[in-house]
C-alpha cells in the first residue's frame, strides 16, 4: 500500500487536508497544528513540511522500538499509536496514546541515543517524520520548536508523575476512573449516549494504563456499566455519567467504592 494514494486529515482532526500517497511530503496545513510545530511562521511551516516524509504504519506494527537508535522524530498525522515499555519481569506497560498532531521521539531533540519507549501503531496510521540531522537544524533555525517540544515533555513527565502518585495513593478504582477522565479529555466524542473514547482501546489497554490486572479492570467496568456510568463493549468505552465517574476518581480512599 506505499505507493497508494489516500485521504488524510488535519492533524486538528476538523476538516480534509489533501489527497496524498505515503512518502511525500506532508502539506503545511498537516503539521501547523501540531503541538511541537504550533505558533510557528508560515513560512517556516513550509520548510519543515517539505522535508518530511510521510509514512504509513500498519495496524499493529511499530514506529520504532525502545532502544533502537533515535535517528527521526515524528508527527502522527492520522490514526492513533500509543507509546509501551515493558517492566523488569516481562509485564507491558502504556506509557501514553498519542493523538493525532503529537510528535513522538522528541529526544532526537536531546541528542539522546536511543528511543525509551516503543512506538505501537494500535490501529492503521499515517506518520511524518525527519531524521535527526534535520530536526536539529530546524530546532536551531527556528527556537520555537526547541521551546514546545520541552514544554511537551515537561507536560508528559508530570501525566507520568501524577500516575506514579495515583499508583501509590489511590484505590484501583480511583486510578482507573482517573485513567478514563483522562482518555475522555483527550480523545473524547459526544453522543447522544454519552462521551465516547474516540478510538479503540480495550480493557487490557486500561490495565497497562493503571498498572492493574485485566481480571480487576473486567470486574469493575462490569460494575460501572451495571450501575449505568459506563458502556463498554468490543474495544470500545463510552462514559455515559462522567459526574459519577469524577466522584469515584475524587473520593478519599477510607471510603468504601
Amino acid at each position: 500500500m506505499e505507493g497508494t494514494v489516500v485521504q488524510i486529515f488535519s492533524a486538528a482532526g476538523n476538516g480534509l487536508a489533501g489527497h496524498i500517497s505515503p512518502g511525500s511530503a506532508p502539506k503545511p496545513a498537516m503539521i501547523a497544528t501540531s503541538t511541537l510545530f504550533r505558533g510557528l511562521r508560515p513560512d517556516a511551516v513550509l520548510d519543515i513540511a517539505l522535508a518530511g516524509k510521510i509514512k504509513r504504519v500498519a495496524k499493529g506494527s511499530t514506529v520504532f522500538e525502545r532502544g533502537a537508535p533515535a535517528d527521526r522524530l515524528f508527527v502522527l498525522l492520522q490514526g492513533r499509536v500509543k507509546a509501551i515499555q515493558s517492566t523488569a519481569d516481562g509485564q507491558q506497560v502504556t506509557a501514553r496514546f498519542l493523538n493525532p498532531g503529537d510528535p513522538f521521539g522528541c529526544v532526537v531533540l536531546m541528542a539522546a541515543g536511543t528511543y525509551p519507549v516503543t512506538a505501537l501503531a494500535e490501529i492503521d496510521s499515517l506518520v511524518a517524520g525527519w531524521n535527526a540531522a534535520l530536526m536539529m537544524r530546524f530546532a536551531h533555525q527556528y527556537p520555537k520548536i526547541a521551546m514546545n517540544a520541552l514544554q511537551y515533555v515537561g507536560a508528559q513527565l508530570r501525566d507520568t508523575q501524577t500516575r506514579l502518585q495515583e499508583a501509590i495513593t489511590e484505590h484501583i478504582e480511583q486510578r482507573i476512573a482517573h485513567a478514563l477522565l483522562r482518555l475522555v479529555g483527550q480523545s473524547g466524542r459526544k453522543t447522544a449516549e454519552g462521551i465516547e473514547i474516540n478510538f479503540p482501546i480495550s480493557r487490557q489497554d486500561i490495565a497497562e494504563i493503571t498498572g492493574s490486572r485485566l481480571f480487576t479492570v473486567s470486574r469493575t467496568l462490569s460494575k460501572w456499566q451495571r450501575d449505568g456510568i459506563v458502556k463498554s463493549g468490543r474495544r470500545r468505552i463510552m462514559v455515559v455519567a462522567p459526574h459519577r465517574l469524577l466522584m469515584i476518581a475524587e473520593r478519599p480512599p477510607s471510603v468504601s467504592a
